[in-house]
């Protein structure tokens, strides 16, 4: 979609990492990690999402941990 390409370029001008999730028909170019699945099903993405998510609070709890 131009839609993506267009935020991957801004990501790449702002030198922001990119991360997709990506089905096996979408050319990974300028996408620094990849996550495989299917892009198009909402319960697949979910699932991503919320692992995902629960990564970033265990982060956020050790980072806290450490600063203590």
């Amino acid at each position: 979609m131009l839609e993506d390409v267009n935020a991957v370029r801004e990501a790449q001008k702002l030198n922001i990492p990119v991360i997709a999730i990506a089905d096996s028909n979408v050319n990974p170019t300028g996408i620094e990690y990849v996550i495989p699945g299917n892009d198009d099903a909402i319960k697949g993405l979910k699932l991503i999402l919320d692992y995902v998510a629960a990564a970033i609070e265990e982060g956020k709890a050790s980072a806290k941990k450490e600063d203590k």
